[in-house]
């Protein structure tokens, strides 16, 4: 009887993998913090020979966007096909749960008979014991399936990621004089000599890419395999990665389909074209599993493009920035291919934060130089001012996003519509990133935050949304408003008034200033966050001294206290500059090490910003 059963077993697994024969075999070969800089797109300068003869046999797509320009959020989007602000993945290295039901899209692949290998990147921002891998390393690789079972396969290329730019030695292939400076960036040497070395960097990962459709062709397999090629994000140059201007977004889309495999192609396909559809992360992970065959599942909010349950086009993407490593950000963003509509609902911060890692890079740092040293025209001035509330541009007429059309008379409906496209999909997918951080986590203990925002109850979206609009607009009228929400039982409404005032600075603290200083005594120290960096910023000396003690002593990362308060507060401090001079000693004395955390990862974020601040006083 045991021999039977074995026997049944081994004729099923048989069975499933001779129908799983009949799935195609699918290759996704990735690279890192590359931007469509490459021969398909038009880029004169580029040297990508094996991507462009991809394209030439494939087709490209136009528009792709990455929905978040950075790493972690953006592969989070992907392995859940799920936008991370509706997860709560949305911040690096958020490391949320997610609901027991929702799987990694390899798990379903799995589960159709597909042999997973990802080489060999993970780092999400969301937990899942089974991340639906056969192997997950720098050794997973095709060749270790099964006899005749199908496969699905990641190569991630890493060659071309932002560390590289700034690694010298490097022997110069791309003549700095050559390139060209976005308007955005100073035409400096170190501009000139980083995106020249970016360009060379982009020629190595096109190498790779190379390497492995020839590896793939040598096994045979050419003609049996769906390829895709694409990039991670925008470059690694700043105002790209980490920015969610289009240089952060975009990225090169190349896909390539076999003769045997055409009818699962995009219906737009053609060998050697190209496609206007946009093409958004999310869609990724539902067009896998439509190219398998596998109805992708409802949780999932992206558009499948290719394969048995391909979608009509959608008319907008939407991208977002949150948390960058130690520093706290807030933006989203949508296009319709054309025009390219930002909300900044973090105004009261500038672009160019500073983000230890990013300095590193020669061009960074230069152009915070040549902006101390007066140096640096209006366009190239801006990343380190104040955001404005909206930003729309005209990715034809100025493609490097620099001329703002929020105020043009012959944009108004443009604007409009963008704006609400916005306003609907942030609804849509309840983004909970309307609370902060450390509000998500809380707000979600015994539930995943995706079931906490869906929880009206939990999280009433509609008032807090409309207090985050109201509040990261300038008007001096709103005023009263902002101190009507600090009245408001839901501690996410109170925050986003202070916030407010924050926003409104001198005017609120003139018209405003026993409100500004209640938000002291608030029981969330969100509010006593945005209301003591208002009073350390922008009151008398009294109230700063008052209010700068006050933020020192949340940024007291006590073993009971949550990393997120201690991180905020410390992102405030850093703020006032020398008005924290007198604190100086308190600062030093401050722990880098605490308790409460949901990752290990987190720990480094408070020491990164306590020693910026110690030194930057110290000077």
């Amino acid at each position: 009887m045991k021999n039977l059963l074995l026997s049944l077993v081994f004729v099923a697994g048989v069975v499933s993998y001779t129908d799983a024969a009949e799935k195609p075999n699918i290759l996704w070969i990735t690279s890192e913090d590359h931007g469509p800089e490459m021969g398909c797109y038009g880029d004169v300068l580029a040297v990508t020979p094996s991507v462009d003869a991809l394209a030439k046999k494939g087709m490209l797509f136009d528009l792709a966007w990455s929905c978040a320009p950075v790493c972690a959020p953006a592969r989070t989007c992907i392995i859940t096909g799920m936008y991370p602000p509706s997860i709560g993945g949305q911040h690096m290295r958020s490391m949320v749960s997610l609901p027991d039901d929702v799987q990694f899209y390899p798990w379903y692949l799995k589960e159709a008979g597909y042999y997973t290998s990802n080489n060999s990147k993970q780092d999400y921002n969301v937990k899942k014991a089974d991340k639906g891998w056969d192997v997950s390393s720098n050794k997973g690789h095709y060749r270790d399936r099964a006899a005749g079972q199908p496969f699905f396969a990641i190569f991630n290329i890493t060659i071309s990621h932002e560390s590289k730019i700034r690694k010298r030695p490097h022997e110069k292939i791309l003549n700095p004089a050559k390139v060209r400076i976005p308007a955005y960036h100073p035409d400096n040497a170190e501009s000139r000599q980083d995106w020249a070395q970016y360009y060379d960097i982009v020629s190595q990962a096109d190498a790779v890419a190379g390497q492995r459709l020839a590896e793939l062709d040598r096994a045979g397999l050419t003609d049996e395999t769906i390829v895709f090629y694409y990039g991670d994000h925008g470059s690694g140059m700043s105002r790209s990665k980490r920015w969610p201007y289009n240089s952060g977004l975009s990225v090169p889309m190349v896909v390539y389909f076999p003769e045997k495999w055409k009818h699962l192609a995009p219906k737009e396909y053609k060998s050697g074209g190209t496609s206007d559809r946009l093409v958004n992360f999310v869609d990724l992970a539902p067009t896998v599993l439509s190219l398998a065959g596998v109805k992708p599942p409802s949780h999932m909010q992206g558009h499948a493009f290719a394969g048995k349950y391909q979608q009509a086009k959608p008319k907008y993407m939407f991208g977002f920035r949150d948390r960058m490593d130690e520093r706290y950000d807030f933006i989203r963003t949508v296009t319709d291919g054309r025009y390219h509509y930002i909300r900044n609902f973090n105004p009261h911060f500038i672009y160019g934060q500073y983000v230890a890692y990013n300095f590193v890079t020669p061009s960074t740092a230069a152009w915070k130089r040549d902006y101390l040293a007066g140096k640096l025209n209006e366009a190239q001035s801006a990343y380190w001012n104040l955001k404005p509330s909206e930003e729309l541009y005209d990715l034809q007429a100025d493609p490097d996003e620099v001329n703002n059309l929020v105020d043009s008379d012959a944009h108004q409906a443009i604007l409009k519509e963008l704006r609400g496209a916005l306003y609907g999909w942030c609804e849509q997918i309840r983004d909970v990133g309307f609370l902060p951080e450390g509000e998500i986590h809380s707000r979600s203990i015994g539930v995943s935050p995706y079931e906490m925002g869906h929880n009206n109850k939990i999280y009433p979206f509609a008032k807090i949304f409309e207090a985050a609009s109201n509040a990261t607009h300038r008007d001096e009228e709103s005023l009263a408003l902002m101190v009507k929400y600090l009245g408001d039982k839901d501690s996410a409404v109170r925050y986003w008034g202070a916030v407010g005032l924050l926003n409104r600075g001198e005017v609120a603290y003139a018209k405003q200033a026993a409100a500004i200083r209640n938000c002291l005594k608030d029981e969330s120290p969100y509010v006593q966050i945005a209301g003591a960096y208002t009073l350390a910023k922008y009151g008398r000396r009294d109230d700063a001294r008052v209010a700068t003690d006050h933020l020192l002593s949340l940024a007291d990362w006590t073993e009971e206290r949550s990393v997120f308060i201690s991180l905020a507060a410390l992102n405030a401090v850093d703020k006032l500059d020398a008005a924290a001079a007198h604190a100086l000693q308190q600062i030093k004395a401050l722990p880098r090490k605490g308790g409460a955390s949901p990752d290990g990862r987190y720990n480094g974020y408070v020491n990164q910003v306590l020693g910026k601040v110690i030194k930057d006083l110290e000077k």
